[in-house]
């Protein structure tokens, strides 16, 4: 079975990330699925909007670090090229090209939205929840920096609650997920399908062609920030190999406060 599912409703495709034995978490696969669907939607003039949703009562928990296990805290040798730095890179060219699709993007979000699903939530036009839903950026409780996604997060919400979001490793619930503004609506929990099916009536009102102009001129002005996705890729290709991410992964997997979470006597 697939873990990234596309099926298409007259014009609307849904896009759904389906591994709720990880609960979404975003494999090789994965990524690659969701890259080639963005590249043959620029492309399809048919198409008016897509939606991108988890299976299983989970929107998506990250990044799966499957594919980086045996590198965690495992320095490179003199001169060895990193493979980590292609693969981490792969996944900022996901979220560089949800932002440059030409049809509307929604977000329809139940369960978790961490990490790399938090970064997927940032590229949308316009973000469904229900209010058991939970987003959040723990990348660095566990030793690593949120490369690809601080950008798309810092776009999102500004720089003071990005701060907040990124550097603290914040979660926060549906509903104050909605006041920082990563929301648009929530719903109760059973009620997705239908709160979904208002949002696309209502974004049926706007023209396609029209639409597709008003995102490159928004793009535009989102082009205007440094393309870091070389350096997000290195950043976290060093951390994952660091001695930080050993111990902050370790700690998680034991269910253990990491060695730089512990109380210390010392007043700042």
């Amino acid at each position: 079975m697939s873990n990234f599912l596309v099926v298409r409703h007259g014009d609307v495709e849904r896009w759904t990330l389906n591994d709720p034995a990880s609960r979404n978490a975003l494999s090789d696969g994965m990524v690659l699925g969701l890259y080639e669907a963005c590249l043959r939607a620029q492309q399809d003039d048919t198409l008016r909007g897509i939606v991108l949703t988890g299976a299983a009562g989970a929107f998506c928990a990250g990044g799966s670090l499957a594919s980086f296990a045996s590198a965690v805290g495992q320095p490179l040798a003199p001169g060895q090229d990193d493979p980590l730095i292609d693969l981490n890179r792969g996944f900022g060219d996901v979220l560089h090209a949800l932002c440059e699709l030409p049809q509307w993007l929604v977000c329809a979000v139940d369960g978790p939205a961490m990490g790399g699903g938090f970064g997927l939530v940032c590229c949308a036009d316009h973000v469904i929840a229900t209010r058991r839903s939970v987003f959040g950026t723990p990348e660095v409780t566990l030793g690593l920096p949120p490369a690809q996604i601080a950008p798309f997060v810092w776009q999102r919400l500004g720089d003071a609650l990005a701060r907040q979001c990124l550097l603290q490793g914040r979660r926060f619930a549906a509903a104050e997920a909605q006041t920082i503004g990563l929301v648009n609506d929530l719903t109760s929990d059973d009620a997705l399908e239908e709160a979904l099916a208002d949002t696309l009536h209502q974004l049926r009102q706007a023209a396609p062609g029209a639409v597709a102009s008003t995102k490159r001129l928004l793009q535009r002005l989102r082009g205007r920030a440094p393309d870091l996705r070389g350096e997000a890729a290195v950043a976290f290709a060093a951390a994952l190999r660091g001695p930080e991410a050993a111990a902050g992964l370790l700690a998680f997997a034991r269910k253990q406060p990491a060695p730089w979470a512990q109380d210390t006597d010392g007043a700042a």
